[in-house]
């Protein structure tokens, strides 16, 4: 390296000298270069190799590179969905002391994937719906914090796939702002004009390629996310008035919040002068039920539908084994060890990057269901998991993005096994909730 390298990072890694910061970012060797999809940038935007990860680096200027590396940061702090801020790189040069851009680096987020990377041949309806679904919680969260996005775009967010459903993550924020008090109406409104307009654009973009599938309405569907993030935004932060007599609505918005994926921090509630009439309005509040109670209860860190799918089938195994009076966490930790381990020890190595585990489970759990429809009858554990890797997972492309990470999934260090040696065994009368591998 040339000059006086200045490298800004809460979290530096030595890794990052080894990268060569003395050669334009088109120019990098392709040993370094990690070939992954990517979103349309305005700027150029590189995936490289970084110890056990891979990150992605953008070229841009001082300001904006330190700008959104602070702005990340503090999205961060906020548990709102965003990529990992890594480092600022300045001051770079070449070897005849040539100046370069800077950098802003951050960490690629596995198994995300830009939305034109979604579908192979071309989009259907339905996916473009829960894209645009995610992306409208995505910014109801920004909002409800006080970010103001300035650019919001199906291109400038990441998709991870969520028990049927996408989970939307923030990937560029060099347009927006956190403000302190809040969003007013009018910026509200600002940036949802703005989401609306730029996924118009992004769909008859593909449409004009030839990539959307017949049927699919570019416009109806970008209107789409103004109807959903208002219906989000009323439910999360309107007022709601109903008589003293009716008290148990109280528990019914909380109730239909948690429903959501929403824990309420705060609750205002007031009665009228004459006391007949109750008004409540959440004041706060917190995204992630479902996770945070599955992370509880099993140290599992997924995605908020996945984590409500797995709740689910967690809570059908107490039914189902007299277990309800049993104490929640003891009960957790048997499924755990029963049902989830054994099912993603039993995926083969050459296939874990397909997905990630939860991701796993669900789609497991949907396939034993059409088994069992087809069959007429319930199919055990083992016989669903061996049917899905042989017909459903082995077929799927991967969408992991690093190899042998040094902490991550918890297949990481788990031993090769083949699903021919699956069998189910039954010490304790509890049929093929366990596996023998």
């Amino acid at each position: 390296m040339s000059g006086s390298l200045s490298i800004t990072s809460a979290f530096p890694d030595p890794a990052l000298l080894d990268l060569p910061w003395d050669l334009p970012l088109e120019s990098w060797p392709t040993d370094t270069i990690a070939a992954l999809p990517k979103g349309i940038s305005r700027h150029l935007v590189r995936f490289a190799h970084l110890g056990g990860f891979v990150v992605a680096i953008k070229e841009t200027t001082d300001e904006m590179a330190s700008g959104e590396y602070d702005l990340l940061r503090a999205l961060q702090r906020l548990e709102i969905p965003c990529v990992d801020p890594v480092a600022v790189i300045s001051n770079r040069s070449d070897d005849e002391g040539n100046p370069l851009k800077p950098v802003l680096v951050t960490r690629h987020l596995r198994f995300s994937l830009p939305y034109r990377a979604l579908f192979s041949q071309t989009l259907r309806p339905d996916t473009a719906t829960r894209l645009v679904d995610a992306l409208a919680v995505l910014l109801v969260r920004l909002h409800i914090v006080g970010f103001f996005w300035g650019d919001v775009s199906l291109s400038n967010t990441l998709f991870r796939r969520d028990a049927g459903a996408f989970a939307a993550y923030l990937v560029d924020a060099e347009t927006g702002k956190l403000y302190d008090g809040g969003l007013s109406n009018g910026q509200r409104e600002n940036d949802l004009e703005i989401a609306r307009v730029n996924i118009a654009g992004e769909l008859l973009d593909l449409e004009a390629g030839g990539r959307v599938s017949d049927g699919l309405d570019p416009i109806g569907i970008s209107n789409g996310i103004v109807d959903a993030y208002r219906n989000l935004w009323q439910e999360l932060t309107g007022s709601e008035s109903f008589s003293t007599t009716e008290r148990w609505r109280i528990n019914e918005r909380v109730n239909r919040l948690n429903d959501l994926g929403f824990d309420i921090e705060e609750l205002a509630i007031k009665t009228d002068e004459s006391g007949t009439t109750v008004r409540i309005q959440p004041k706060v509040v917190d995204a992630g039920h479902h996770q945070r109670r599955l992370l509880r209860l099993t140290g599992l860190d997924t995605g908020e539908n996945q984590a409500r799918r797995l709740l689910n089938d967690l809570d059908s195994y107490r039914a189902a084994y007299d277990k309800a009076d049993l104490d929640e966490e003891m009960v957790a930790h048997e499924w755990l060890m029963r049902v989830f381990e054994p099912v993603v020890r039993a995926i083969p190595v050459d296939l874990r990057g397909k997905l990630e585990p939860a991701e796993v489970f669900h789609q497991l759990l949907e396939h034993r269901w059409f088994m069992a429809q087809q069959a007429g009858h319930d199919v055990p554990l083992a016989e669903a998991v061996a049917s899905y890797v042989a017909n459903v997972l082995r077929h799927r492309r991967d969408e992991a993005t690093m190899i042998d990470p040094p902490t991550g999934a918890i297949t990481a260090a788990m031993p090769v096994i083949e699903t021919s040696a699956i069998a189910v065994v039954d010490p304790d009368d509890e049929g093929d909730w366990r596996l023998k591998v």
